[in-house]
């Protein structure tokens, strides 16, 4: 759709180039538009070293973020390529984003949206003994993808390091067990709770509201004795947010940065983009790409994707950017 027919132009501020969107409908455009114009954008420039904790290893993180390889053990993940529940696609996806260069793998069996019931017995199963190989096989961080506590022990106990849960701690072992197991964890922002739909989500303040809860749960991650330095946030986008939400964040990412915990961004392919440029999901490499430098400009760390190849070129030329500005 490139006929200009179909294109959309908005009056400019003095000064200011014409932006010209094609093939998007007047709400997803000004969406863009206030995105692209908004004084807020800017590099996030740490005033202090951002440290994280995974197993035996400490990164400093100030200028160069860490990618973050999706492997999903699953039937249903919304972004089809990902979904390997075979074990030979699951372990040939893993030697894939091992040698595009992922520093973590981020194992999940049980998508975040609505589907099929997956018990614990099953998550359980699909997880556990890849977690193993995984760790038998490559020498770089794992990370389980889980609300369940039960299913995050486990796979802690068979080498990961890092729990990403996106239920905001709402299983409440899940704290205990990972400062026992001296594993860092994800909060992540969510409205109600996984598999859920959440249409119509309504916030005053999305970004207070995030921010807020995202302090609130660290402090209960640090209150069970899980360090600071293996405390990573995450905004939660799409996670009972519209696109416009979920766009909100992305661009408010220095804010939430500010915060003094490293800050993971998991925007892959993800609705919001779709809905900004009226993609289909296996049509957003570049936007996925776009959300992750703007991201990693704005000051996240851990960028979770499905395109670690594209991600590690994006971040190491933020990474000599951000250099070159300090």
């Amino acid at each position: 759709m490139n006929s200009e027919a179909n294109s959309v132009s908005h009056p400019r501020r003095s000064g200011e180039p014409d932006v010209r969107l094609t093939g998007v409908s007047d709400q997803e455009s000004e969406i863009s538009r206030t995105f692209l114009r908004d004084e807020r954008t800017s590099a996030f420039r740490p005033g202090a070293p951002i440290v994280l904790t995974l197993g035996a290893t400490t990164y400093d993180l100030r200028f160069r973020a860490l990618v973050m390889g999706i492997l999903n053990r699953t039937k249903d993940s919304f972004y089809g390529p990902a979904a390997t529940y075979d074990l030979d696609a699951f372990f040939t996806r893993a030697e894939s984003l091992v040698a595009q260069g992922a520093d973590i793998l981020d194992v999940g069996g049980v998508k975040a949206g609505p589907g099929e019931e997956v018990s614990e017995a099953e998550e359980l199963d699909r997880v556990v003994s890849v977690t193993a190989e995984l760790k038998a096989r490559f020498d770089l961080p794992l990370s389980i993808d889980s609300w369940r506590a039960s299913v995050a022990e486990a796979c802690f106990a068979e080498g990961a390091v890092l729990g990403n849960d996106i239920s905001g701690f709402a299983d409440p072992d899940y704290l205990p067990v990972a400062a026992r197991a001296k594993a860092a964890v994800v909060a992540t922002h969510i409205r109600l709770r996984p598999r859920v739909a959440d249409p119509n989500p309504q916030y005053d303040d999305v970004t207070r509201t995030v921010s807020d809860f995202l302090i609130d749960r660290r402090e209960r991650a640090l209150a069970a004795g899980v360090s600071g330095d293996r405390v990573v946030l995450d905004a939660g986008l799409d996670l009972g947010k519209t696109a416009g939400q979920s766009l909100q964040l992305l661009r408010d990412s220095s804010q939430l940065a500010a915060l003094g915990s490293p800050l993971l961004l998991s925007a892959s392919n993800k609705t919001f983009l779709g809905v900004m440029f009226g993609l289909e999901v296996t049509e957003r490499r570049e936007p996925s790409l776009a959300a992750t430098a703007l991201g990693i400009a704005g000051g996240c760390r851990i960028v979770r994707v499905h395109d670690v190849r594209g991600s590690v070129r994006v971040r190491d030329t933020l990474a000599r950017v951000l250099e070159q500005v300090a």
